[in-house]
């Protein structure tokens, strides 16, 4: 089976292709980040790297593709930035993935995509025509990650819950409060704080220092119940505003951590490794910029091959 993967990033759709069992036999890539190729390069050598997205055609593909694979970049797009949609430049890089699509002709393809705004999603489901399927992250990993997902690929999209929880996937000492991660970002590698933690709902962190003995009876949300041993500590009194916010017990502020690498490559499914050999921020900033690899692995198992499809 022959692929050109757009935006490759480090090669997650590889990654999910040999997890489906799928036999690759000429994988292209185009991407222009050095480390994220780095990555790619040294986990699967026999990649042929194409550069830019903007300077290949089909002429310069010498087998026929067979699938398009991509997740265009979304910033335009994610609510979490400013929503130029379209009128941002990167996100009309789409529009390189739809002219390759035209140019190659393959059996199938993917898009993968941020949710975005109903007309630019409509913009997106017109050229491709097919309607995005939305699937959360949360159900085959420990992380709230909802992405749209627009495939020719008949797949069932009925996705078991696997129970996989955050706490399943640390690998250091600590606790979380919550049973799914935050989405992981290209910015997670700048660390978070307790406000943006708790009032913006981002940057995932690990609590160390706290040692939770019960809950109280209380309403709200679930961190304003617990109670905690006075041979620990309790959480920062940044978080109290009287109302049962006020923690119980109170010996020093709480201490926290982000996520380690290996654990954010948990998190999208890569196996433990698989960004070593760059720096820290730069596998950070790669795994936020990636996929889910055990979902984008479950639309490849719809994929039926015989000689006839190749």
């Amino acid at each position: 089976m022959n692929v050109l993967s757009l935006f490759d990033g480090i090669s997650a759709g590889r990654v999910a292709l040999e997890r489906a069992g799928i036999k690759v036999d000429n994988y292209y890539a185009c991407e222009i980040d050095p480390y994220a190729i780095k990555i790619a390069n040294k986990n699967y050598p026999d990649t042929v790297q194409l550069g830019s997205v903007t300077n290949i055609s089909a002429a310069d593909i010498p087998h026929k593709i067979d699938l398009i694979i991509g997740g265009s970049p979304c910033q335009g797009f994610s609510f979490a930035g400013k929503q130029l949609n379209f009128n941002d430049p990167r996100s009309q890089l789409f529009f390189e993935f739809v002219r390759l699509l035209k140019e190659c002709k393959p059996k199938y393809f993917l898009l993968e995509n941020v949710k975005m705004k109903k007309e630019s999603e409509d913009v997106i489901t017109d050229m491709l025509g097919v309607n995005p399927i939305e699937i959360n992250s949360a159900l085959v990993s420990a992380q709230n990650r909802k992405r749209l997902y627009w495939t020719n690929i008949n797949f069932d999209w009925n996705i078991e819950d696997q129970g996989i929880l955050l706490k399943d996937i640390l690998d250091d000492e600590g606790w979380v409060d919550r049973d799914k991660s935050y989405c992981l970002d290209a910015s997670y590698y700048k660390g978070g704080n307790l406000k943006q933690y708790f009032n913006k709902k981002r940057r995932q962190l690990v609590f160390t220092d706290c040692i939770q003995e019960g809950e109280a009876d209380l309403n709200g949300h679930d961190i304003l119940k617990r109670v905690y041993s006075i041979d620990g500590k309790a959480p920062t009194l940044n978080t109290c505003s009287g109302g049962n916010r006020e923690p119980k017990i109170i010996t020093s502020e709480t201490t926290y951590r982000k996520l380690t690498p290996t654990e954010c490559e948990r998190l999208q499914t890569f196996p433990d490794g698989y960004t070593e050999g760059v720096s820290n921020t730069r596998r950070y900033h790669a795994l936020g910029n990636s996929w889910t690899v055990d979902v984008v692995c479950h639309i490849f198992n719809g994929l039926r091959w015989d000689e006839e499809t190749i």
